[in-house]
Formats: C-alpha cells, sequence, structure tokens
C-alpha cells in the first residue's frame, strides 16, 4: 500500500470512529441538497465582470476549456466527494494546499471551483491566497494592466472589497479574488485585521457561498499553519512521481490536527475509470 493510500485510508478510519453509530434498525439518513431560497438567488450581487478567453482556458487545462472526458470525469468525481463532506459536517470554506511547490495545487483550485460553481445549487468563491507565489490570474488569463485590483491591495489597505472581486462572465455562480503582487510579510497579513474582514465579507454574501481559498505549499511556508483558524478544512495535493515520501509525511505531521478533507492524487496517468485522479501540466 502506497504512502498515499495509508493517508487516504486514516483519513476514512478517523472520520468513521468520529461519527455517532446509528440506531438499531434504523434507516441510514441520506444527504440532500437543499437549493438556496428563492429571496437569496434573486438579489445575489454582481460583481465586476470579466471575460476569460477560451484559448487561454484551453492551454492552461482549465475545466471550462477542457474536451478530456476523463480529467472532466476526474473532476466532477471529486466535487460530489467534496460536497458530501462538506455537508456532513455543515462546513463551507476551505484551503487547497500542497507539500511543495510544483504539484498542481492551484490548477485544482480553479478547475474545483469551478466544477462546483457548474452545480446549480452551489455557489463559490475562490481566492487567491498565496501571497508569496499567487498564480489564479494568470491561469485565468488576468492581469492589472488597467489598473485592476486584488487582495493584496484590500490587504494593505489600498481597495475595498467591492473592487477587489470578479464575476467571470457567463459563471453566474462563481466569484474570483485574485491577486496581482507578492508580498514578504505573507504570514502577518494572513493573521491581521483586514484579513478577518475579508473572510467575514465572504461569509456574509447571499447565497452562501462555498469559499475556496488556494495557498502555498504547507512546507514552503508557515502561511497555511497561520490561517488554519479561519478555515473548515484542508484539501491536500499531492503530485504522483513527483512528491516524495519524506515531503509526504512532514505534510501530513503539519496538518494532523486539521480537518484533513482528502488527498487529491494529481499528475496521474492512471486511466481507471473508477479511479479518483485529477492532472495537472
Amino acid at each position: 500500500m502506497s504512502i498515499i493510500e495509508e493517508a487516504v485510508r486514516k483519513t476514512a478510519e478517523r472520520h468513521q470512529r468520529s461519527a455517532p453509530p446509528p440506531e438499531q434498525g434504523a434507516a441510514r439518513p441520506r444527504l440532500r441538497r437543499v437549493p438556496p431560497p428563492a429571496t437569496e438567488t434573486a438579489n445575489v450581487r454582481r460583481f465586476q465582470p470579466i471575460t476569460l478567453e477560451r484559448a487561454v482556458l484551453d492551454d492552461n487545462n482549465i475545466i471550462s476549456g477542457m474536451t478530456d472526458p476523463a480529467a472532466l470525469r476526474a473532476y466532477k468525481i471529486l466535487r460530489t466527494r467534496l460536497l458530501r463532506r462538506l455537508e456532513a459536517n455543515q462546513w463551507r470554506s476551505f484551503a487547497v494546499t500542497g507539500a511543495t511547490p510544483g504539484e498542481g495545487k492551484t490548477l485544482t483550485s480553479i478547475n474545483l471551483a469551478m466544477a462546483l460553481a457548474h452545480d446549480s445549487n452551489t455557489w463559490v468563491f475562490l481566492v487567491d491566497l498565496d501571497l508569496q507565489r499567487p498564480k489564479v490570474a494568470s491561469y485565468l488569463g488576468l492581469n492589472n494592466s488597467l489598473g485592476e485590483r486584488g487582495l493584496t491591495d484590500f490587504l494593505l489597505g489600498d481597495a475595498t472589497f467591492e473592487q477587489i472581486v470578479y464575476s467571470p462572465t457567463g459563471m453566474d455562480r462563481l466569484a474570483v479574488v485574485p491577486n496581482f503582487q507578492t508580498v514578504a510579510n505573507a504570514s502577518d497579513l494572513l493573521t491581521s485585521p483586514r484579513m478577518d474582514e475579508l473572510v467575514q465579507g465572504l461569509e456574509a454574501e447571499m447565497p452562501r457561498r462555498i469559499v475556496i481559498f488556494d495557498m502555498p505549499p504547507v512546507l514552503a511556508s508557515d502561511d497555511v499553519l497561520a490561517f488554519a483558524p479561519q478555515v473548515d478544512g484542508m484539501l491536500l495535493v499531492v503530485g504522483e512521481g513527483f512528491t516524495s515520501r519524506d515531503a509526504l509525511k512532514s505534510a501530513k505531521a503539519l496538518l494532523q490536527e486539521m480537518n484533513l478533507l482528502g488527498v487529491v492524487l494529481n499528475r496521474s496517468e492512471s486511466q481507471d475509470q473508477g479511479a479518483y485522479y485529477s492532472y495537472a501540466r
């Protein structure tokens, strides 16, 4: 059994042990998706519109431009499993991280956000919280050539909430908070009052959204540890043939006190239709 399979098995066992045993003879409860009230969706706030170019999405393997049926199926499976876990625990936010750079955690964050937003009952915020190597904007073909503002501008007090949130055209249930600047004191900003204000603003939007934070690799800095109290759970991305056993062990040790939603095996060449995988360039 590989170390990745062992991590998934232990996470499942902990989840099963923490669940209360069903009453004798009682039917197992089934999860039921409940759409937001019509009053919420009718008055949903529209953020700054942005148009994403199909050619850029194609080049970057973004799901909206993806034609590979196996990859599309993989993200849908990931979406369904994640939604079940979130709903079972009444969680609304999670961070996506990796062990080391280059494992594909940003691409996973973007594609997962889009896959979730394709669900008719799910509204999503995608926030680029990698303040040292922000990549969400470049993957989506966004830049600040016209003076657009991003997350760092807000954290430094140079922009308002409304100035940093964007709605891609044709994706009504998805809103993106990109970042165009790098900062040296990232962990200090992540625990600042402005960060608290941002999180509260995201949580206050109606209809309530699932908030996905794309974060740096957990072994690259203390950013994930500093921000962890602000989210309900963590999703760990590892690269097949890329993430070393030692790096995965170290990442597991740092994440053991957090709610681990699961482990995404990225860069997989497996073609097993029942497998749970995604891929990145």
